[in-house]
C-alpha cells in the first residue's frame, strides 16, 4: 500500500472493492492498528495511533476477521462474547446481560449454549460479529463477510450491516461480491495496486466504466441488464430492486398501441 488516502464518517456503511491483491485487508488491517503506517499517519477519534496507544483504536473499532475461527477461543457462544468484557474487567453478570443483547442484535440468540467449533460457517460470522459488538465501538470493520456463505445467510449478514448502521455504528467492509456493495453501502472506494482508485455513492462507481476497468472488476447485473434495455441513463439503478422498479414503471407508462388494421374472422 502507497499514499492511501482514507477516513470512515459517523453513520455511514463504506465497501472496499478491487481485485485480489488490491490492498483491501491490508488497509482494514490498519483501521484497528493491528497495523501501523510506515509513513503517515492512522487517527482514531482525533487521536494519533502509535505503537504505545494500539488499544484505543482497537476499543473504538471492532474488527470481524475473514476467518471467524480466528477469534472463536471460549467453549460456549455466550462464554465468547462475553471474553472481550470480562478481559475488559467487566463483572460476570453485566457481562453475561451485555453478551446477550449483542447476540439478539444479530439474531443469534439461540445460540448462546452452542460449542462455536461445530457453528456453521455464517454462524460463526454472526458470532464473532456480537463479540465485536458487545465492546460498543464507533466502527465495525468486516473482512469478506459474504466469504463461503449461502444466500440466505449472507442476506442476513446484509440485513445485520443495515441494522448496525441504524444504531449508530460506522460499518466499513471489504467484499468481491459489488451486488451486495449496491445494496448495502452509502459509499464504495475502489482499490487497485495498493491504493484508493477513486469512490462514490454506489451510483456513482458503477457507472463509472473508467474507474471499474482500472480495477478488473464489472458493475453489478441491474447496471448491466439497465444499460441494454436503454434504461441506464437517468436514474441509473444499481441493486435489483431498483432495476425491478424502473422496468415496472416504464411498462406502465408504455401507451397502449391501436392496430392499424382490424380484422375478425369466422366464427
Amino acid at each position: 500500500m502507497h499514499d492511501v488516502e482514507f477516513s470512515v464518517y459517523p453513520d455511514e456503511v463504506v465497501a472496499l472493492v478491487g481485485g485480489n491483491g488490491a490492498g483491501k485487508s491490508t488497509l482494514l488491517e490498519h483501521l484497528n492498528g493491528t497495523l501501523v503506517p510506515d509513513d503517515g499517519d492512522l487517527v482514531v477519534d482525533g487521536t494519533p495511533i502509535t505503537e504505545d496507544v494500539r488499544a484505543r483504536a482497537r476499543k473504538a473499532v471492532g474488527f470481524v476477521f475473514q476467518d471467524a475461527d480466528t477469534q472463536l477461543v471460549a467453549p460456549t457462544v455466550l462464554d465468547d462474547v462475553m471474553f472481550g468484557l470480562q478481559n475488559d474487567g467487566v463483572p460476570a453478570d453485566e457481562a453475561r446481560e451485555r453478551a446477550r443483547e449483542a447476540l439478539a442484535t444479530v439474531d443469534a440468540g439461540h445460540l448462546e449454549d452452542r460449542i462455536p467449533h461445530y457453528l456453521s460457517g455464517g454462524e460463526k460470522r454472526l458470532v464473532g460479529l456480537a463479540g465485536v459488538l458487545v465492546l460498543e465501538p464507533s466502527v465495525v470493520v468486516l473482512d469478506e463477510p459474504l466469504a463461503g456463505l449461502d444466500p440466505e445467510r449472507s442476506q442476513l449478514v446484509a440485513e445485520r450491516v443495515a441494522k448496525i448502521r441504524e444504531d449508530g455504528i460506522s460499518v466499513v467492509l471489504s467484499t468481491h461480491d459489488l451486488e451486495f456493495a449496491a445494496e448495502v453501502a452509502d459509499r464504495v472506494c475502489v482499490m487497485a495496486d495498493g491504493n484508493v482508485a477513486g469512490g462514490g455513492t454506489p451510483r456513482e462507481v458503477f457507472y463509472d466504466d473508467a474507474l471499474l476497468a482500472a480495477a478488473n472488476l464489472h458493475p453489478p447485473s441491474a447496471v448491466r441488464v439497465a444499460r441494454e434495455a436503454g434504461l441506464g441513463t437517468t436514474t441509473k439503478p444499481v441493486t435489483g430492486t431498483e432495476l425491478v422498479e424502473l422496468l415496472t414503471a416504464a411498462t406502465d407508462t408504455k401507451p397502449v398501441q391501436t392496430p392499424v388494421a382490424d380484422a375478425d374472422g369466422p366464427t
